[in-house]
This record gives structure tokens, C-alpha cells and sequence, in this order.
């Protein structure tokens, strides 16, 4: 009995060596005292298990499943050890022994949110979509703070096609991953997504703590808290917000929110432009330039105008804008009067509350008969004017659009409601307008 105590506590110590040698990097030592504690004792469970870890840390994949098989064979009633198996399984591309692995660890021990998530993965991965869904959720109801959980089933909701569901789990993955270095601008809109506008103002008023000065910051948490709310996004705001923008803006803007606005100012020069290309057009806050292969087969010339410098660079490889200017485009309106045909300002009027300026500053650049083509983000209620939204662009009512436009002499030939683009899953309701001077020119 003495001797056999003994023999236990040597191997004990032979493995604490073992594993003091493994956890301080010294790999070689490890699997050299790992192995001699095999050889010596061939059926210690744990000896095995932890030299399998080993052995697929070190990518040593097939010995690795060899060793943890044959812990568990000397122990079959470790869930965590049937885990182990399953992910060095799938690791391997041996999907079906891996899910059933993470089975029959969750057949010891139900209530492991890691292991139904691993299973969830393997059942994805195999286009098992609904057993999928079901194993992240069972995750989250074991641990509702599990990141990983939270973005496995969000990227399983997008590829189902349930973009609104996706996104809400998406931002709570992000939320509560969130740290020191976490962009604030993301933060905030994911927090505002979620419907947590208060932790997002919050996010806000510490990054403008930090930044006293910064114009992002001081603009979002303005837009979140309704506090010092500016009648316009300030020129600083929109050219740091866009260059930041400006080398990923199209790929987001067309593959992930099927950014609509372009076809549709497209869809209103078909319908009441010419193609005789006599018109001297102005892209007013042309960013990219995703509008300009929509106008210009519509104009003589056509000039494109941003604050963003980064952004006129992107438009200026479309080929498709006979000038690009960087300016601020109310000034450069005033400045250019009765100077063309045809104005188009997509997602533009989203950065302004009033518009009576900007829409006057149209109608002075504009000649007798000249077109305005503009967008905005609708406001629901009847009678509503303009208002900035937490996300920091303004939304405008029909009515107050409209009777601007009129009041300051144009005739509206098209006001129509359409989906602007898809932001997180869900339809951004816009309005679009075409609108033109009269022959003869108006006074002011």
C-alpha cells in the first residue's frame, strides 16, 4: 500500500513538472517529461490529456487526437476532455466525429455554454442551420454574455437572410467585448441599435472629455443628448468623418447596406432629363462620386464638389467628373450663380436641419429651368420638420421639404418615398425629390 501511495505521488510530481514546464513555454521539456510519465505510467488519464493539449498546441494534430482519445478511453465521464476532442477534431476538418464529441460532452454535462457553441459551429459548417441556431441559443441561456456565442449566431442570422436579428446580436457581441481601445464612434452606434441611447450618450460625453476639441465627438454626443444641437454638421465634423471613411465608403455602402440612392437619382434624370447632353451638371457633396456614372450621361460637363479631400480622390479614379473641387458646397453655390442645369445632392440635405439656405443657394447656382435632384431621411409624423437623429444626420419631413422648395420657386415635378439604403438590417426610410426652376428666373 506504502509503495503504492508512493508511485501516486511521484507521478503527480512528475506531472505538476511536466505541466510547470508547459505553462512557462518550455515546450521541449514538456513533452519530454510528458512522454516519460506515458511510458512509465501508460494508463494515467490526465498524463494523456494534457500531453494532447500539447501536442496540438505544437500542431501535431493526429497525435493529439490520438493521446485525448486515449484519456477518455481511461476515463470516459470528463465532459471537458470529449471538448477537447471535438475542437482538435474540427481543427482537423473531421467535422462529423467532432460534433459527435461535443454531443457526448454535453450528454455528461448539459449545462457547458462553451461546448454548445463549438457544436453549434460544426453544425453550421455542415449546413445544419436550424440545429445551429438552436445550440447558440442554448449557449446564450446558459451565459447571455457570451461574445462568441453572440457573433456566431448573428453571422448565422445574416447568411439565413434575417439581417435586423444578425445585427442585434452583432452589436451586443461588440458591446460586450468592448474595451479601452473599442472605436467610440462604433460604440456609440452600436449602443444606439441596441436601443441603449443612454450608455451611448455616455460613450459619447467621456470621448469628448478626452477630446474637448474633437468634432466627431462633440457632434454625436450633440446628436445623442439633444444638447447644444448645431443647425448643421460642421465643415470640421464632415471632413474628418469622411476621410476616416473615405477607402472603405463604397464596399460598405454597396455590399453592406445596399446603398440605394444612386439608382434612384439615376431612375429621376430617365424620367425627366434628356440625353441630348446639354446640361452643365453639379454633384454637391459628391463623395465618391457613386452618382457621377449616373449624371453624366445626362451632361456637357459635370463638376463634383466635397469637403473631403480623401473622398475626392476616390471619385476622381471613377473618370467621370470633368472638375472636382474641395470646398464647402452653400459657399461654392453662392459663388457660381445661374451656373447650371442640373444640381444632385444625394445624401447631402442628411447633414443639414434648415434647408432654407442650402435649397436658396440651389436656386442661385441654378439657371431658369434648371433641375435640383435631392435626397433625405424621412420623418414619419405628419407636420414634422426637421430633426438630428442620435446617429448624427438629420431627418426631414415631406412637408417641410416640399413647401421649401415651393417657397423658394420650384416647381415640384417627383416627391417620392423610397428605402435609401439598409443600415444593420434594417430599411432606412428616405424621400426623393426633382424639382425645377421656372423659365423665367425668380427674383432674390
Amino acid at each position: 500500500m506504502k509503495e503504492e501511495k508512493f508511485e501516486l505521488l511521484a507521478s503527480a510530481e512528475a506531472l505538476a513538472a511536466a505541466l510547470a514546464a508547459h505553462n512557462d513555454g518550455r515546450l521541449d521539456l514538456a513533452e519530454t517529461l510528458y512522454g516519460r510519465l506515458l511510458e512509465d505510467h501508460p494508463d494515467y488519464a490526465d498524463a494523456a490529456q494534457h500531453f494532447a493539449l500539447l501536442m496540438h498546441q505544437r500542431g501535431h494534430r493526429q497525435a493529439a487526437i490520438d493521446l485525448i482519445r486515449r484519456a477518455i478511453k481511461l476515463d470516459a465521464h470528463r465532459p471537458e476532455w470529449h471538448n477537447d476532442l471535438g475542437n482538435m477534431l474540427a481543427a482537423d476538418q473531421q467535422l462529423e466525429p467532432a460534433r459527435t464529441a461535443f454531443i457526448a460532452a454535453i450528454e455528461l454535462d448539459p449545462g457547458r455554454a462553451e461546448v454548445w457553441n463549438n457544436l453549434g459551429a460544426i453544425l453550421q459548417r455542415q449546413q445544419h442551420l436550424d440545429e445551429a441556431d438552436f445550440s447558440y441559443r442554448q449557449a446564450l441561456a446558459l451565459n447571455p454574455e457570451f461574445v462568441d456565442a453572440m457573433s456566431n449566431l448573428g453571422n448565422l442570422l445574416a447568411v439565413r437572410g434575417l439581417a435586423a436579428e444578425s445585427a442585434e446580436y452583432l452589436c451586443r457581441a461588440f458591446v460586450t467585448a468592448a474595451d479601452d481601445a473599442t472605436p467610440k464612434d462604433l460604440l456609440g452606434i452600436a449602443y444606439n441599435l441596441l436601443g441603449r441611447q443612454d450608455e451611448a450618450k455616455e460613450v459619447y460625453r467621456r470621448w469628448l472629455h478626452e477630446a474637448p476639441a474633437h468634432p466627431i465627438a462633440g457632434h454625436l454626443y450633440a446628436a445623442c443628448s439633444g444638447v447644444d444641437v448645431p443647425l448643421r454638421a460642421s465643415n470640421a465634423y464632415i471632413e474628418m468623418y469622411f476621410d476616416d471613411l473615405a477607402k472603405s465608403f463604397d464596399a460598405k455602402l454597396l455590399d453592406n447596406l445596399d446603398y440605394r440612392a444612386p439608382r434612384l437619382v439615376g431612375r429621376m434624370l430617365a424620367q425627366h432629363a434628356s440625353l441630348e447632353r446639354t446640361m452643365i451638371g453639379l454633384d454637391a457633396g459628391c463623395g465618391t462620386g457613386l452618382c457621377g456614372a449616373q449624371i453624366s450621361p445626362y451632361v456637357e460637363r459635370l463638376t463634383g464638389i466635397d469637403l473631403s479631400s480623401k473622398m475626392l480622390a476616390q471619385a476622381k479614379q471613377k473618370r467621370v467628373y470633368d472638375e472636382l473641387v474641395k470646398t464647402e458646397l452653400t459657399q461654392f453655390m453662392h459663388a457660381h450663380p445661374a451656373a447650371f442645369d442640373l444640381i444632385v445632392m444625394a445624401d447631402t440635405l442628411i447633414y443639414f436641419g434648415p434647408l432654407q439656405s442650402v435649397v436658396d443657394a440651389a436656386r442661385i447656382a441654378l439657371r431658369p429651368a434648371g433641375f435640383l435632384i435631392c435626397t433625405v431621411e424621412a420623418l414619419s409624423l405628419a407636420g414634422d420638420t426637421y430633426s438630428i437623429k442620435p446617429n448624427g444626420r438629420y431627418g426631414h419631413g415631406r412637408e417641410y421639404l416640399v413647401a421649401t422648395l415651393q417657397t423658394l420657386g420650384f416647381e415640384i415635378l417627383e416627391a417620392l418615398s423610397a428605402v435609401i439604403r439598409i443600415e444593420l438590417g434594417r430599411p432606412v426610410d428616405g424621400l426623393i425629390v426633382t424639382a425645377r426652376l421656372p423659365v423665367s428666373r425668380p427674383a432674390g
